[in-house]
């Protein structure tokens, strides 16, 4: 009998893990309207299902719809209050609640964020990305409500336990948003020198645009690049000495290559290079070859209000 209820319910329950992949895949592929639409049929027959619960959070935390991703993440953490993860994703949904209201509300909303996170960081003792979000929230909380620096630097210690490169690049933002840039400096570095990733050179490429020192930012672009061979590499050193007046030639070489082997995996879009062109010409004060390109950024994304104000700078030159 037991048998014979197990080959009448396999099929259901075969149909129902092909929709929850399909759920996942259209989340793999940034279709987060589509995931959400299809999701919430699922959940009509299948009402508590908790992975289709966490999709369903997914999707809507994408599209910043906090308030209903909150909602969708506390039915994970009532059901299931040992998990980690699902606090995790609470606390997280959370704080982005609080980032979009008033201070006063977000006040109030604070508390369940620090509690949410840290429940998480109890739960597993290995959950890097916990304590990625508490050195985060620590550091960024004013003291009268609870922000150290100390408890910050606490969380980073425990990342580095558990990935010495991580822990790096904690105390490198903890150290950049504390406005000491040479201690930031100095742990992004030794992030790159161990793990050597993409995001490593990225953090420290950001501190040196922040500081404005754009001759280091292309120096470690092109270290970068030695490592990486990365086609939107191209575009940030043709960025920097558009930005900063610096480097035009091999600012406009950059970005001729980047524009040349565009893809869509480079993420950013062509017309962002035409602009940066723009700027690099107006700043050799070639009015031609900038409205040249400022208007190929503006035929290619005509909204973008930037656009628009570049070429009424390059027209009265």
């Amino acid at each position: 009998m037991n048998k014979f209820l197990l080959l009448l319910l396999f099929p259901i329950f075969v149909f129902g893990q092909s929709d929850l992949n399909t759920i996942d895949s259209l989340l793999k592929k940034k279709q987060f309207i589509k995931a959400e639409k299809t999701v919430i049929d699922f959940l009509k027959n299948h009402p508590n299902n908790l992975r289709a619960l966490e999709f369903l959070g997914d999707a809507l935390s994408y599209q910043k719809k906090w308030d209903d991703a909150v909602v969708q993440y506390k039915k994970l953490v009532k059901a299931q209050q040992n998990k980690a993860n699902y606090h995790y994703k609470y606390g997280g949904a959370l704080g982005m609640k609080a980032l979009s209201v008033n201070k006063l509300k977000a006040l109030g909303i604070i508390g369940d964020v620090k509690k949410a996170f840290l429940k998480a960081a109890e739960l597993d003792k290995n959950h890097i990305e916990t304590r990625w979000a508490l050195v985060e929230l620590y550091m960024q909380l004013p003291g009268i409500i609870g922000g150290s620096k100390n408890t910050s630097l606490k969380f980073a210690n425990e990342l580095e336990a558990l990935s010495q490169v991580d822990g790096y690049l904690a105390k490198g933002y903890i150290h950049e948003y504390d406005n000491k840039p040479e201690l930031a400096e100095k742990y992004y570095k030794m992030a790159i020198d161990l793990g050597g990733s993409l995001n490593c050179f990225n953090k420290l490429t950001n501190l040196y645009e922040n500081q404005k020192q754009p001759q280091k930012a292309i120096q470690n672009i092109e270290a970068a690049q030695k490592i990486h061979q990365r086609n939107a590499l191209h575009y940030q050193i043709g960025k920097v000495a558009a930005e900063y007046n610096t480097q035009l030639e091999k600012g406009k070489q950059c970005l001729q290559t980047y524009i040349a082997n565009h893809s869509a995996k480079d993420g950013v879009p062509l017309a962002w290079a035409y602009y940066r062109l723009a700027q690099i010409y107006k700043h050799k004060n070639n009015k031609e070859e900038a409205l040249k390109w400022i208007d190929k950024a503006i035929t290619n994304l005509p909204k973008i209000k930037v656009f628009q104000e570049e070429k009424v700078n390059i027209s009265i030159l």
